[in-house]
């Protein structure tokens, strides 16, 4: 039999590949777009054609009006609440995680997701729970100057403390990685054996110290010969902010997404089982992937939220 050339062999990968995602939802975004007639990019049309008019991508206005009021709230106090560059997207993950959970908030019916979050037989979501877009502490890392890490939408308990961290992706394809690598400050070694070497420890950020402090650098990173902070940054910060509070971090993620989990003849593959291998045994437990499509089941198994069939073609779930 004639060996196969590489186009050949491409179309036996067995698993999904991130561009035929992407190149679908392009297409599911551009037309809910058209048919609400919403001004569109006219090189891009799956994207606003203003920034100012974010509130076209969501779904139910009183989420749109939420948003903005704490908009308000927050300058008043001297606190800005980080509305994302490309907000205006048809496939910004924070306009999903608004048009998802904001429907939740403002009709006080996050109960729905104790089901999924209490799955692992721990009470991390009570009934009487508020959220929090947009969380911030900046002392945790002792980040006390530029922009801080910050969490897509908190879930804190009855006496206010943050218990739930969420990470909302969609299409992205990674985490994201250190700024001071990329702009070629640092070489990408591994800073375990003399924190000096990382410039961020230099300037008094704690991730190393907390790191060391979870007990991650007793595992398979003390052996890396690469910082795995170069590449995936964001995921451990998030981990180790969850921690901090004795927290949940959870990932929402999109099924159909190869990039974070996604089925393999050998195994889990995609980014979250990999990085999971990074964390010590004693706090896997604090790590959760929840996929939109569960929540999604969750909402419309209550029969309580009618938008959600609006979500579904918004986002290619029919």
């Amino acid at each position: 039999m004639k060996e196969l050339n590489s186009r050949q062999k491409a179309l036996t990968w067995p698993y999904p590949r991130y561009k035929h995602f992407q190149t679908e939802l392009r297409k599911t975004a551009t037309a809910w777009f058209a048919e609400h007639s919403f001004p569109v990019s006219k090189r891009l049309p799956y994207i606003l054609a203003d920034r100012a008019r974010w509130p076209d991508n969501i779904i139910v206005p009183a989420v749109a009006d939420y948003i903005q009021q704490i908009q308000i709230e927050r300058s008043t106090q001297g606190k800005g609440f980080a509305l994302h560059k490309y907000i205006h997207h048809g496939l910004s993950s924070q306009a999903l995680l608004f048009n998802l959970i904001g429907p939740l908030i403002v009709q006080n019916d996050l109960v729905l997701l104790q089901s999924l979050i209490n799955s692992q037989g721990v009470g991390w979501l009570e009934k009487n729970a508020f959220a929090q877009f947009e969380y911030e502490d900046r002392m945790v890392f002792h980040e006390d100057y530029g922009q801080p890490t910050s969490i897509d939408l908190v879930l804190t308990d009855g006496t206010g403390r943050p218990r739930i961290f969420i990470e909302s992706k969609f299409t992205e394809t990674e985490f994201g990685g250190c700024s001071v690598y990329k702009s070629g400050d640092c070489d990408g070694r591994n800073p375990v054996h003399d924190f000096s070497l990382c410039y961020l420890h230099h300037v008094g950020h704690r991730y190393w110290e907390m790191l060391d402090k979870f007990s991650f650098l007793k595992g398979p990173l003390r052996d890396e010969k690469v910082c795995i902070l170069t590449q995936h940054y964001q995921f451990f910060r998030c981990v180790l902010f969850a921690l901090a509070h004795d927290g949940l971090f959870v990932l929402l993620s999109d099924e159909r997404s190869p990039v974070f989990s996604c089925d393999d003849p050998r195994g889990r593959r995609g980014l979250l089982p990999f990085l999971l291998s990074f964390i010590p045994e004693s706090s896997q437990a604090h790590v959760l992937n929840i996929s939109i499509q569960q929540v999604v089941t969750a909402v419309k198994d209550s029969g309580r939220h009618p938008w959600i069939t609006e979500f579904e073609k918004k986002y290619g779930l029919t």
